[in-house]
């Protein structure tokens, strides 16, 4: 990356990173002072309902009681604002030190690697650095959900269905890459909900179940008259203007309520706090989206598959409402008595379970849609801090991959090659000595032709690509816990990906690094020579290295197919040099003694 394709990354990173140190010291300062007056304000409350009780001060002084109540609560409100804006401050200045990050080259620390979402024998994720540690996805995923972090992996490890596809994307990048404050506010409430990503499958589980409060639906009217009976009674009682027989029988009553539904209450408020703590109040998310004008093709469907009624935004601001009165629940100080005296739970638990009912077949369709922005967001990061890598150029004919100057795009300087591979059944047969840079080339190859698939700029000057499905075999081992030799790893493997080319006939691109290392010279030479030809036979096009030159005869005997590409090391001043550049032909040198002789194991 240049210092000047970062420049304007580094500069606006820096500037959010002041912004919310700056906005953090003023929301602590704010929050301490609302903690000092809540607890006044309910030891007043406290204080006054003791008095009273032991008839140091009149009934009226009852009022006062609840005066500091509704204080208190007021203030709670207050408070939970100015918590929950520096909980968004405190994300907000971590995703600009993560971008920060990523322009220093410490990406390799971010904890996120998607390893697990590798499928087991995947024909190119675990070879190509796509996930795992030191990834693509470990550098990309500023996703806010485990929704959009699936989305992201999918769509790095799976190619898009067509080269429209493709191009959609890319415009949706073009036009996100500048918008770092829309970006950041999109993912910024997904990390509200807690130290791990919020995953929605829990909202939506709840949003979509069935509700268990129908046994005791006539609680809810009840709810609506009979509290207000009871602190009318109770207040005209404290006045001596009636007795205070209906309070008690009123309150009596309301206690019953409170005891015969606790059960399915309870039932709710579990899947609830399930489903929320998963995926806790989008309504700013969603309102982002709604005040962002949005013009290429893709964003706009994504934007208009959240319509149709109500804006999302204001659905879930509704719930996120009525939740946050839900929660006094929560309260160990005073949910007890609030509910005894007016059926809070009742009043509120049913009001989102109405909630779920109107709104719960569309929450699926609102946190899809809201994946695939995650994504979108999470790639627009690579234009935006790179703005000098290409667009590549994507169609949907038979294989090709053409590239010139081409780097591998996790490292911080590579040195960069051309590539030519136009048309079906064309091989390059890579030889080279040990460390000279032959498998770095398969990868800096591979990876920017899963980064063009998935509608990602490459690290090149240009780069055309069809639409073609990746496939490796680098990275084998093998595996104690299976019973499986590195040989039979190997086996199991070439068979899935001559399977692969068979039934996507010229469009297949491979990659294959020291085919067969596990048997002796002679099986070796004589299988690797065999795939190869299977492979261009079926119409694919790739890379393999190798040590056996007699391999590279194949290029003497299908000239207009296959071509002897190397790298080579140079000795100057008694020190080892590699230049990393590719050269036509076969190697003529090797550094296996010279190496071992380096290491200090003498071989005579």
């Amino acid at each position: 990356m240049t210092s000047t394709g970062a420049e304007g990354a580094r500069a606006a990173y820096e500037a959010g990173v002041r912004r919310r140190t700056e906005a953090l010291k003023a929301l602590d300062r704010q929050g301490a002072l609302l903690a000092h007056f809540r607890t006044v304000a309910f030891l007043a409350f406290a204080g006054l309902v003791l008095l009273v009780i032991f008839e140091k001060v009149s009934r009226v002084g009852l009022l006062g009681a609840l005066a500091c109540l509704a204080g208190y609560v007021g203030l709670a409100i207050v408070h939970a604002r100015v918590l929950r804006d520096e909980a968004m401050a405190k994300v907000l200045l971590a995703l600009n030190r993560r971008g920060l990050a990523r322009l220093d080259g410490k990406w390799h620390d971010f904890p996120e690697r998607g390893s697990e979402l590798l499928p087991e024998g995947h024909l190119y994720g675990g070879d190509l650095d796509v996930v795992g540690q030191g990834s693509l996805f470990q550098r990309l995923d500023d996703t806010g959900t485990k929704a959009g972090e699936r989305q992201l992996a999918d769509w790095l490890l799976t190619a898009a269905p067509d080269a429209a596809t493709v191009r959609a994307r890319q415009e949706a990048l073009k036009e996100l890459a500048p918008q770092l404050g829309f970006r950041q506010a999109l993912i910024a409430e997904a990390r509200l909900a807690g130290k791990d990503k919020a995953d929605p499958a829990r909202f939506i589980a709840w949003a979509e179940g069935p509700s268990p409060l129908d046994g005791v639906r006539w609680a809810f009217p009840l709810a609506h008259v009979l509290p207000i009976v009871t602190i009318s009674s109770g207040l005209l009682a404290a006045n001596d203007v009636i007795t205070a027989l209906p309070f008690w029988v009123g309150l009596a009553a309301q206690v019953g309520i409170v005891f015969a539904t606790r059960i399915p209450l309870g039932r709710m408020w579990e899947a609830l706090m399930l489903g929320e703590r998963g995926f806790i109040r989008f309504e700013q998310t969603f309102q982002a989206i709604d005040a962002q004008q949005l013009s290429s093709p893709l964003l706009r469907a994504l934007k208009a598959g959240l319509s149709g009624g109500p804006p999302v935004s204001a659905r879930l601001k509704a719930f996120a409402r009525l939740m946050g009165f839900a929660e006094l629940r929560s309260s160990g100080q005073l949910h007890p008595i609030i509910n005894a005296l007016t059926l809070w739970d009742v009043l509120f638990l049913f009001r989102l379970d109405a909630w779920r009912a109107e709104h719960g077949r569309g929450v699926r369709k609102w946190f899809e849609a809201l994946a695939q922005l995650e994504a979108l967001a999470s790639f627009a990061s690579w234009p935006f801090e790179r703005p000098e890598d290409a667009w590549p150029q994507v169609d949907d004919g038979p294989v090709h991959v053409e590239a010139k100057e081409l780097g591998h795009p996790l490292l911080e300087a590579p040195v960069t090659n051309d590539v030519s591979l136009p048309s079906p059944g064309h091989a390059w047969v890579i030889t080279g000595s040990n460390m000279s840079g032959k498998t770095t080339l398969m990868r800096t190859v591979g990876l920017n032709t899963v980064m063009a698939l998935a509608g990602l700029p490459v690290h090149a000057s240009s780069f055309r690509v069809s639409r073609v499905q990746v496939m490796t075999s680098m990275r084998l081992k093998d595996s104690l816990e299976r019973g499986v030799s590195y040989f039979y790893a190997e086996v199991q493997r070439i068979k899935t990906l001559l399977e692969t080319a068979k039934a996507h006939r010229e469009r297949c691109f491979f990659l294959l690094d020291e085919l067969f290392m596990g048997t002796n010279t002679k099986e070796r030479q004589v299988a690797s020579r065999q795939l190869l030809l299977l492979l261009l036979d079926q119409g694919a096009s790739g890379a393999v290295t190798t040590h056996d030159l007699s391999l590279c005869e194949l290029a003497t005997e299908r000239p207009a197919q296959v071509k002897n590409v190397h790298f080579r090391d140079q000795i100057i001043d008694g020190e080892m040099t590699f230049d990393y550049r590719l050269k036509d032909g076969v190697v003529q040198t090797t550094n296996a003694l010279e190496v071992l002789k380096r290491a200090g194991i003498p071989l005579g």
